[in-house]
């Protein structure tokens, strides 16, 4: 079944997504997450689930789930495949399931470009790339995206630098396509010598060159490594900019497998 779980979660996610109605009107883009210089090892995979409730500038999403997917292909290289889905409330009123917001699916190689760590301290550098999926309903067209991934250890503290850009599916066919440019931090702090315990958080922001709103959000919260193979979290978000969202509650859960 491991060796499969690949290819029915994309497909789950693809199917939904074809399956929705597009009732919506034009949504805001979603949020830019910062990513980590981790690579899986060859022939592990790991799945990152995230539900939680998120409320924006408009309407508030119920998000079942935002994952990501992590395939360990070789040691300088993962496949990651990264989608949302949400249902989202009516634009006005109090929240109730009014309709459904997929998100695009990116299918990104993350490469290891140079990896040196020292005993105390360490710096590497990657690259993330790939294909935007048009999976929501009315969406149209292929787009791509890239970063620059800059990692830096010091002690118990791991910081990594993004800096890309991007160009989305158009959400529907009289809307244009949002592009931009992007980047941000992602933040690791172990707690405890075995690593079970860590502090995490993210600042990204969006700098668009297509008529929508920049966005600047930072989120943070706790990780806790279960087993070598489970981890658990919990995240706060606040938005910054009137672009994003304003706030909001996700809980995660990471599971490793083998093929």
């Amino acid at each position: 079944m491991t060796r499969h779980l690949p290819v029915v979660l994309c497909l789950l996610a693809v199917g939904v997504g074809l399956s929705s109605p597009a009732r919506a009107a034009r949504r805001t883009r979603p949020l830019f997450e910062p990513t980590d210089l981790e690579l899986e090892d060859p022939g592990t995979v790991e799945i990152d689930l995230q539900v939680g409730f998120v409320q924006s500038h408009g309407p508030g999403r119920l998000v079942i789930p935002d994952f990501e997917l992590d395939v360990g292909i070789t040691r300088m290289v993962e496949l990651d495949i990264d989608a949302a889905y949400a249902i989202e409330g009516p634009q006005s009123g109090p929240f109730s399931l009014d309709h459904s917001a997929p998100d695009s699916l990116w299918a990104a190689a993350k490469v290891g470009l140079i990896s040196v760590d020292g005993e105390s301290a360490g710096v590497g550098l990657g690259l993330q790339v790939g294909p935007k999926l048009p999976v929501a309903s009315g969406s149209h067209g292929v787009g791509v995206e890239g970063l620059l991934l800059i990692g830096l250890r010091r002690g118990p503290a791991h910081l990594v630098v993004n800096l890309g850009a991007f160009v989305d599916p158009a959400p529907d066919p009289a809307a244009g396509r949002p592009r931009g440019i992007e980047g941000g931090l992602d933040v690791d702090v172990d707690l405890d010598d075995r690593n079970r315990f860590s502090l995490t958080g993210e600042l990204g922001g969006v700098r668009f060159l297509s008529d929508d709103p920049n966005q600047l959000t930072a989120t943070g919260g706790l990780a806790w490594s279960v087993t070598p193979r489970l981890e658990l979290s919990v995240v706060a978000l606040v938005g910054i900019l009137s672009g994003g969202d304003r706030y909001g509650l996700l809980l995660g859960l990471s599971p490793k497998f083998h093929f």
